[in-house]
């Protein structure tokens, strides 16, 4: 009798560990499951957006579904991230970035610069910037971070200096020194309306970031009368929670974004107009 019940005890043991392996094994499914969850990116319209839904099918390759989320605006895409309503965003370049993180003290980090959209100056009224006239007025977004872009742009066309000792990434309109045409400088635009200034012929030049200028149907490199340069700290960048700067989709994203076809893609698809980051 004694033996029967060792039987019977043994083979219940067998069982339940037979149903402890096959849980295992149903855990570490979940785990991968979690490990290639959907990616949920905020990013703006154009380009960002575009390039992300570029990428899709080489992430799902990867293992990694992307779901994107687009936003309008500049503030909305930082406070959906801290929110954790998305878990990457891609709309913004490193020094408003910077200046984001400092005054919401986010935990975030940047995990890669993707590209750089040359900010442009546009105007209806001139078609040569030769032609802009003494006390003419130039209308500027409401973000600061782009303002010593702005300024840096009108300094390499000679139409301003900065006093000494600036830094020109923080520089702020009341950092110009010599004004020989007595610029008049509006800033109090939302960045994401400034097209629309544009269009309603307002001021005599616009300075508009680039996404918003091809939205408007507005190429930086073939309508702009003043163009940033090449060489640029004003990259765009994707940005995470700090905990999540490791997480494995994210560094898949990353790399996909890198390749070079993809980057050849981007620079024939806006005619060189957004210049890839190789970094």
């Amino acid at each position: 009798m004694k033996k029967k019940i060792l039987g019977f005890a043994a083979v219940a043991l067998l069982t339940v560990g037979l149903a402890a392996c096959g849980n295992s094994g149903s855990d570490s499914a979940d785990s991968s499951k979690k490990e290639d969850k959907t990616l949920v990116v905020g990013a703006s319209p154009t380009p960002h957006a575009e390039i992300l839904e570029h990428v899709k099918p080489l992430l799902e390759k990867e293992g990694v579904k992307l779901e994107i989320k687009k936003f309008d605006d500049y503030v909305l895409p930082n406070k959906a991230l801290a929110d954790g309503d998305i878990d990457v965003n891609y709309f913004q370049h490193k020094p408003f970035f910077n200046k984001a993180v400092k005054e919401n003290d986010y935990k975030f980090s940047d995990v890669g610069s993707v590209h750089i959209e040359p900010m442009g100056f546009y105007s209806k009224k001139i078609k040569d910037i030769k032609d802009l006239k003494d006390g003419a007025t130039i209308i500027t977004s409401n973000s600061e971070s782009d303002w010593g872009r702005i300024i840096t742009i009108l300094q390499d066309a000679d139409l301003v200096t900065v006093k000494d000792g600036v830094d020109l990434e923080t520089a702020t309109f009341d950092d110009i020194a010599e004004n020989p045409k007595n610029l008049k400088f509006e800033h109090s635009i939302d960045p994401a309306l400034l097209a629309t200034t544009y269009e309603n012929d307002e001021g005599d030049l616009v300075a508009i970031n680039a996404n918003f200028a091809y939205g408007a149907g507005l190429n930086p490199v073939k309508d702009s009368l003043l163009l940033e340069k090449d060489k640029s700290p004003y990259a765009n960048i994707l940005a995470v929670r700090t905990e999540d700067k490791d997480n494995a989709s994210v560094k898949k994203l990353e790399k996909v974004l890198h390749e070079k076809d993809v980057q050849d893609w981007i620079l024939e698809k806006w005619d060189g107009s957004v210049k890839p980051v190789n970094e």
